[in-house]
């Protein structure tokens, strides 16, 4: 076609630009955040006087980024605006110090995520060396994850060294400078930064879930949320919603629930659908309030999800049975 195969070189602003203020001028450009972690260094200096804090000590913060990406896509991989969660651990400066927190902090990043119901199987490292390191960086090691539709990064934990402190300091004229009691020294604390998508995670987390098995003969698709993460924690369900004593007990105890965890109420169609309506949405346990409850024992039967096996306790003994299996404790 005797057109070049590429257009001429042109800037690209790779934040998002914005004006503060009525007047649109020089004066009121600014920029929507392109991470969070830069809120963090700015306040570095006030959460060090206020909390007397000693290293190593960290900052976490949550919150939206943008980023003016070119070509969008891959689903939420490469989007404009997204959820992100970051901490800044602060550690004193030297070549045989940052290496030990790094590892543990890979370590550690692991285990929260296998904790929250990541599968073991799916997620592997992939360790920046030469020229996938940033200039900045002495070490960054990602957190991949197996989707079905191929491996990501998940999660970064990064040794950023004194770069950001020291070019807020540049930038500034502001020391951030930390004075170490113990060794009566000045210097500029090191970061270990742990990166981590919120969008990335729960779209790992309900990869991780799916899940399908057969009950009685039936096939049953089902989310296995760990009962910490799940959405919905309890769903309450009276055997049947015409009997006035029964509803009022099951409403009872769904209101005192209610006050703990997230629950869902549910007295429409048989008690089978009803609990594969709970199983799709991932709720670890199902509680039904029965004749027996009203006339005889005073109990309730609580089903797990993952296993389908139910037991029968008081309706006193409901919630410290849940706050274990939910909470831990």
């Amino acid at each position: 076609s005797n057109k070049p195969p590429l257009t001429m070189p042109r800037d690209f602003n790779l934040m998002f630009q914005t004006n503060v203020g009525a007047m649109q001028d020089a004066s009121s450009v600014a920029y929507l955040r392109p991470e969070t972690a830069q809120g963090i260094f700015i306040n570095y200096k006030n959460v060090l006087g206020t909390s007397r804090a000693k290293l190593p000590f960290g900052i976490a913060q949550i919150g939206k980024a943008f980023r003016n990406e070119i070509t969008p896509r891959n689903f939420i991989f490469r989007s404009r605006e997204f959820e992100q969660m970051e901490i800044e651990y602060f550690i004193p400066p030297g070549d045989d110090v940052w290496q030990p927190f790094h590892e543990q902090w890979i370590k550690n990043a692991r285990e929260f995520l296998l904790s929250v119901g990541l599968k073991d199987e799916l997620m592997g490292y992939d360790v920046h060396e030469g020229d996938g390191l940033a200039h900045y960086a002495r070490a960054c090691t990602d957190i991949t994850f197996k989707f079905p539709f191929g491996v990501q990064e998940l999660m970064g934990i990064a040794a950023r060294g004194d770069f950001d402190l020291r070019s807020h300091t540049e930038g500034s004229g502001k020391t951030l400078d930390y004075y170490d009691e113990e060794t009566k020294e000045k210097y500029i604390p090191h970061v270990i930064e742990p990166s981590l998508g919120v969008d990335r995670l729960i779209l790992a987390l309900i990869c991780s879930a799916y899940a399908e098995d057969e009950i009685n003969g039936e096939k049953r698709n089902y989310l296995s949320f760990h009962p910490s993460i799940a959405p919905v924690k309890v769903a309450v369900l009276p055997l049947v919603k015409n009997k006035e004593p029964l509803v009022k007990a099951a409403r009872g105890l769904f209101e005192k629930l209610q006050r703990r965890w997230n629950c869902q109420w549910d007295q429409t169609g048989a008690i089978g659908r009803r609990y594969r309506r709970a199983d799709e949405i991932g709720v670890p346990f199902c509680v039904t309030v029965d004749f027996e409850t009203i006339e005889e024992d005073g109990a309730v039967t609580i089903r797990d999800r993952d296993s389908t096996e139910q037991v029968r306790i008081p309706m006193d003994d409901v919630i410290p049975y849940l706050s274990k299996a939910i909470d831990g404790y």
